[in-house]
């Protein structure tokens, strides 16, 4: 009798975790004229694909562009192709064939690889703000303090740290229990759309703290950063007196910010105003955010810089 009531009570403290073979993916679903947002998403991707593939090819063919600051440029340029290789035409895949049913697994690999190219965007833009800050406002120190040696150790260090983080989100949806609803409102498996399917079936109060802890690490800590990093160099700027100097430095700068604008403002007014925006203009918007900024980033910050015209034009001659 008393290892029937044992054996009772172990099988009460079993915990049974539910995993649905399949999530169904929401995305666009019930938008108007979404075929339009479709040609777009694949032009977005084929410019990202073509002009971030070759700025990497440059940056590799081209001995002076061998320098500490390429290391970062090079490194955004390929986190720009992982990116929206791992988003876009999956993205396309689903909407367009009438395949939005993905499996537990896939689900997994998808929140997995979009995040950590995600958070990359975030790091490598950090990188690069320290890149000004040292050139603006330490130009003596400038070799000693962004090295090749530095700059490897810098983004090793942001690839590493992103694989952690982003282990944290995927580990903890697999402890969650499926009971109801498959269906994510979102256009990939995005950890906050996920965690909430699970709510009605068990504790999901480890992904709220993580849904919050998570964006401060990889998004508002570097965001804080880069914003204090600018008012050093903007009371930098007024220290210098040569005119053409300081307007050199102010068109980096603006490069720079514009990148920063326009990753950083969409992300911030989803997250922030969530409660006063429509789901549908809301997933627009942050899928906007994910595809937009690789292909901008080699237009405005690569293309424009006239060190790497140069680099191109004499690449392209040869050829």
């Amino acid at each position: 009798m008393k290892s029937m009531t044992s054996d009772l009570g172990l099988i009460e403290n079993i915990t049974t975790i539910i995993r649905p073979p399949y999530f169904y993916i929401s995305g666009f679903t019930g938008i108007p004229h979404m075929e339009y947002y479709y040609v777009f998403l694949s032009l977005v991707y084929i410019i990202s694909l073509i002009g971030n593939s070759f700025i990497m090819f440059v940056i590799s063919m081209d001995r002076s562009l061998h320098s500490p600051k390429y290391i970062v440029v090079f490194n955004l340029a390929l986190t720009d192709v992982c990116e929206t290789t791992a988003l876009v035409p999956k993205l396309l895949d689903m909407f367009l064939f009438d395949r939005q049913f993905i499996s537990y697994n896939q689900c997994l690999a998808n929140l997995f690889f979009i995040s950590i190219f995600l958070f990359m965007q975030s790091f490598n833009l950090t990188i690069l703000s320290y890149d000004r800050l040292v050139a603006i406002c330490s130009p003596l120190r400038y070799h000693m303090l962004v090295s090749h040696r530095s700059m490897f150790q810098l983004t090793g260090a942001a690839w590493v740290f992103a694989l952690l983080i982003v282990l944290f989100p995927v580990s903890f949806i697999t402890r969650l229990s499926f009971c109801g609803s498959v269906v994510i409102n979102s256009y990939f498996c995005d950890h906050g759309p996920l965690y909430r399917l699970a709510a009605p079936c068990c504790d999901v109060l480890p992904n709220i703290v993580l849904s919050y802890f998570i964006p401060c690490l990889v998004l508002y800590i570097p965001m804080v950063f880069i914003i204090a990093s600018y008012i050093c160099i903007i009371h930098a700027l007024f220290t210098i007196t040569l005119p053409k100097d300081r307007h050199r430095a102010i068109k980096t700068c603006t490069s720079h910010l514009i990148l920063v604008a326009i990753f950083y403002l969409p992300i911030n007014i989803s997250y922030l105003f969530v409660s006063f925006i429509p789901s549908n203009i809301r997933i627009i918007n942050l899928s906007l955010t994910s595809v937009l900024p690789p292909m901008l980033n080699p237009i405005i910050y690569v293309l424009k810089t006239e060190e790497f015209k140069v680099s191109a034009k004499r690449l392209l001659k040869r050829v």
